[in-house]
Parts: C-alpha cells; structure tokens; sequence
C-alpha cells in the first residue's frame, strides 16, 4: 500500500499483541480526514487491539503507523490524545466522584468542540450536568465518555463497542449522535462494534479482521447489502 500524503492515519504491515502474543498480524489501512470506518469482525479477531495499539498501549513488532504523516510509534502514548487521537474505552471510565460536567471539563482542549455543542449532540447530559459519574445510568455513562472524548477535540475519535448491553431506546440515542458526528460534523472515527447493521449505516467504510488480518476492505453500503459475506466473516445476518 503507497502512502497517501493526504490521509490522517495510514498503517503499513502492523503487528502488534501483549508480550509474545502477536494479535495484529500485518495490518495495512489508510483514512482520511473526517472519514467513518466500521471495524468489524467475530470476537477475538484483533479489533480492540487495533485501537489499543493507536493509542499506544500493546507492544509493536512490525509495521509503521503514520499520523498526519508523523511516526505515531515514536509519540508517548500520553502525547497521543494531545496530537488529536480519542478514544472511549469499552470500559468507559468516567470519573465517578465528578459531576457530568467537570467530567466533561477536566481534560478538554480548546478546538470546535465546547460544552454547549457537546450538549446540543446529547441533551440527556445537559439535563444531568449536576449529576456525580456514579449517578448515571450504564447508557448515561457511555455517553459522557463520548462527550468527554470529543471534548479533546480529536481529528480520529475511536468508539470500542459503545452500544453494548444498553437499553433499545440509549442505543438509538447514542446512533443518532454518532451518525450527526460522521455525516453532518465531519468527525473522524473508527467503530468498533457488534451491532453490525448499526455500524454499518453509521459509516462510509467496512473492514473486517479475521485471525488478526484485514480480510475484507469496502464500502460499509456495499457489505450492508452482502448477507452472504456478513455471514461468512462475522456470523450475523443484516435484516434486508
């Protein structure tokens, strides 16, 4: 894969795992700026791990990841957030004994996105911005770690499985913000996640692990409407 000089992220033959498991085994991606990317694949494929190790967090045995055309594995990973790479960890760890908004304040970086527009995208936080970490709902929660991301004003947001075990009505919620975030503000991200019919129309591109390599690299429309090929790499079956 030739590095194009305009992408906000290209990775080249990455591998990567903890210890002497390698994971990612010779990954190669590129995205752009403001683009939406599903990651998708079955459990323990590598996904995770992919966005653990952009964040810095695995150790690295081959490959090259470039951001804005910077050697990301020469940058800390406490310099990463810094250089415009969020992340909302499946485990989300908002600060418990915080109110939702000195959650969302503590970190941010000056950037287009502030307390009032993070509020327009979730009114559920406005309406609990006195509320401690602790007193929120699951789905509350996840999305306060999505607000507090965006709060970094990253350029490349990644989501690690936020729909997982929330009420119908949350993960509706929480869609419907991702998808004014990729196709109305024009917020990079990565999306990894289960609910594939849901992360496929929230994104412009697929691509599917298998055993820790890419296997499948498209249009998230074009998998969409592919049963067979969902099927076969991921097990699941998008309602037509």
């Amino acid at each position: 894969m030739s590095v194009d000089a305009s992408a906000l992220l290209h990775i080249e033959g990455l591998r990567s795992g903890y210890g002497d498991a390698i994971v990612v085994d010779g990954c190669s991606l590129s995205m752009k700026a403001g683009e939406g990317i599903a990651l998708l694949g079955r459990n323990g494929v590598g996904k995770t791990t992919l966005l653990v190790t952009l964040m810095g967090l695995t150790r690295v045995r081959g490959g090259s990841m470039q951001w804005m055309g910077r050697d990301l594995l020469r940058m800390r990973a406490s310099d990463r957030a810094r250089a415009g790479i969020g992340w909302v960890p499946q485990e989300r760890e908002v600060f418990p004994s915080l109110t939702v908004e000195e959650n969302l304040t503590v970190t941010a970086l000056p950037g287009p996105w502030s307390l009032a527009r993070v509020y327009r995208l979730f009114p559920r936080l406005a309406e609990r911005r006195k509320n401690f970490g602790n007193q929120l709902s699951g789905g509350e929660q996840q999305m306060l770690a999505v607000g507090r991301a965006l709060m970094l004003n990253p350029k490349l947001l990644l989501l690690d499985e936020p729909l997982e075990g929330l009420a119908p009505v949350i993960v509706d919620e929480l869609c419907a913000a991702i998808a004014a975030m990729v196709k109305s503000e024009g917020q990079g991200l990565i999306l990894v996640e289960q609910h594939v019919e849901q992360a496929l129309s929230l994104t412009h591109r697929a691509i599917v692990l298998e055993r820790g390599r890419i296997v499948h690299e498209g249009t998230s429309e074009v998998l969409r409407a592919d049963p067979q090929s969902l099927d076969r790499w991921i097990g699941v079956r998008v309602a037509a």
